[in-house]
């Protein structure tokens, strides 16, 4: 097994950051082939996001693991499909063997499709499937760390078709209206899902104009080019404590660093072949050692 590298590495440059993004994606890929069955699409597009947050943003401690993460930086994942990209970065920062990634989707693993909590997988603390969710259990866990005097953040990540579903909106009126500022939201805004491109299912309008108006500090950042997601970043904490939650409206491509997968919705959920994987593994160094 690949020894991981530590939780939380606040030195380390884009240089470093970006070539344990490469091992993730080479990760992603080999776990979606290694299962044929899985999301490779949106966890390759949100690789350099959940990089950045894990080996650079947030505080916290992958090996002293907790459910309720006092005293610590948290993080949710909404749209739960994404789970490989999910489950590399854990198992990369410390908090299960990288060799149990071998595992994904596999018959009594846990490492399931969606993220659950049964299994007492360290890293996960809730069950993400049932897109629209997320949102409501961030507010309610920075409402908690409000309560507790704990000076910490919470972050989550939505997909862009994910803010079809209701119940993001409801959560959307209450962050605003019970000042939740130590939330900081990202939707992954790659303008595609399941069943085609977001605008040819469910056009979302003005999402700038949308959350601005529902209460929230509204800014916008590549999410492909790790030296915008770390400056992004670094400015939605800047926002922070001033009486509004944050959302990072984040322009991703679906499959980024996988030129065949990039460019459509196909690769949403549907696994490379052999040869695919092949080609897919070319184009990604290996960094950090594969499982």
């Amino acid at each position: 097994m690949t020894s991981p590298l530590p939780a939380t590495a606040k030195n380390t440059s884009v240089e470093e950051i970006q070539s344990i993004a490469s091992q993730v994606r080479r990760d992603i890929v080999r776990m979606v082939h290694g299962c044929q069955s899985g999301h490779p699409g949106g966890s390759l597009g949100c690789t350099d996001y959940l990089v950045a947050l894990y080996f650079h943003v947030m505080r916290h401690d992958a090996e002293n693991f907790t459910m309720d993460g006092i005293g610590e930086d948290l993080f949710f994942l909404s749209n739960g499909h994404i789970s490989p990209v999910f489950y590399s970065v854990l198992a990369r920062s410390g908090y299960f063997p990288v060799d149990e990634l071998k595992t994904f989707r596999k018959l009594n693993s846990r490492l399931q499709g969606h993220p659950t909590t049964h299994e007492g997988l360290p890293g996960v603390r809730i069950a993400s499937g049932s897109l629209g969710q997320g949102l409501s259990v961030g507010i309610g866990a920075a409402m908690a760390k409000k309560l507790n005097g704990d000076p910490s953040l919470v972050y989550t990540l939505h997909g862009d078709g994910e803010l079809q579903e209701g119940q993001i909106w409801e959560a959307a009126i209450a962050g605003a209206g019970k000042k939740v500022d130590n939330l900081i939201a990202t939707v992954d805004w790659n303008g595609r899902q399941i069943d085609g491109d977001v605008d040819d299912v469910m056009p979302l309008g003005d999402l700038h104009a949308k959350w601005k108006a529902f209460g929230w500090d509204v800014l916008e950042m590549q999410g492909n080019d790790m030296a915008a997601v770390l400056k992004g970043f670094d400015e939605a904490k800047s926002r922070t404590g001033k009486g509004k939650p944050v959302m990072i409206l984040m322009r991703t491509e679906m499959g980024s660093g996988v030129d065949f997968m990039e460019g459509s919705h196909a690769w949403h959920g549907i696994a490379p072949n052999d040869a695919q994987l092949a080609d897919a593994l070319k184009q990604l160094p290996e960094t950090l050692g594969d499982y």
